[in-house]
């Protein structure tokens, strides 16, 4: 029997791609699963049914499931996803926050409610669900959160100002709750997939890259990596790269830099400048102590 048999898992943004593939896999594996979708388009505009299709997908194969079709980024409508994972089965163990849209352009040609949407959707769409989760985890001791970045916010891509800021906001959020979870078994960490869905084929030049139609991009290689980062050996503040079935590690590196004291100044800066970005010998994590 899978240890996450009988789990109460919550997937936004499943009606679709990667969600579908990770509401479907937990679903697999046990889970009882409330898939969440507003039923949009890519822009965040519209709604449907997407959700009711997943669910009875799931149920069509014996496993437990409920639809939600609540925005994330709605404060009250975050708050249902919840209340309906526990009407429906009691509590919450696993969320995945998958929900998510695109308003691509160039930074000089996006408009600052462009902007907003986006990172209201993401950033502030996985802060709303999981604040409602995190004191049902807590009280219980026990809980997996899962939050999505992507390599726009961790590396940068053209024409995604909006989406990569939202992204990289989410390795922030990961590092802090993963320390305030630890107490309280409650582990934390980030996703960073590739594959290919109707989000990505909206991206300039993915088509063309020949990134839609090939097998090796399809989402559900992507979800091995969040059903590993809901079970018991998940480890926590950890961002795992996922994509055409190669798994990665990415983690920030501070190199050993230069003390320069009480006595810093810009002209001490720049004698020392090679030194201060010379990451050579960098190594995993925040600062590291008073170099010389």
């Amino acid at each position: 029997m899978s240890e996450l048999e009988g789990k109460v898992a919550v997937v936004t943004g499943a009606g679709g791609g990667l969600g579908r593939c990770h509401a479907l896999g937990l679903a697999q594996l046990g889970a009882k699963v409330v898939v969440n979708d507003l039923g949009g388009a890519v822009d965040g505009s519209g709604a449907g049914d997407m959700a009711d299709e997943v669910v009875a997908e799931i149920k069509a194969a014996g496993g437990e499931a409920v639809a939600n079709k609540a925005s994330v980024a709605d404060k009250a409508g975050a708050r249902s996803i919840i209340e309906d994972a526990v009407n429906a089965f009691g509590t919450i163990d696993i969320l995945v926050n998958n929900a998510g849209i695109l308003r691509d352009k160039s930074f000089k040609k996006m408009t600052l409610d462009e902007f907003d949407l986006v990172m209201q959707v993401h950033i502030m769409g996985t802060a709303y669900v999981t604040h409602h989760a995190w004191p049902i985890m807590y009280e219980k001791n026990y809980g997996r959160i899962v939050v999505t970045s992507s390599t726009s916010g961790i590396f940068g891509n053209f024409g995604q100002a909006n989406y990569g800021a939202a992204k990289m906001g989410m390795l922030g959020l990961m590092n802090v709750l993963a320390k305030e979870g630890a107490s309280h078994n409650i582990k934390v960490n980030t996703l960073s997939p590739a594959a290919a869905t109707r989000m990505t084929a909206t991206i300039p030049g993915y088509a063309s890259e020949g990134g839609e139609g090939r097998p090796e991009m399809a989402p559900d290689l992507v979800t091995p990596a969040v059903l590993f980062l809901c079970t018991e050996d998940a480890p926590t503040g950890t961002v795992i790269q996922a994509g055409a079935g190669r798994f990665q590690t990415n983690a920030v590196y501070t190199n050993e830099g230069v003390n320069l004291g009480v006595e810093a100044s810009f002209e001490k800066f720049m004698e020392n400048k090679d030194k201060i970005l010379d990451m050579s010998n960098a190594k995993p994590g925040g600062l590291r102590g008073q170099a010389s």
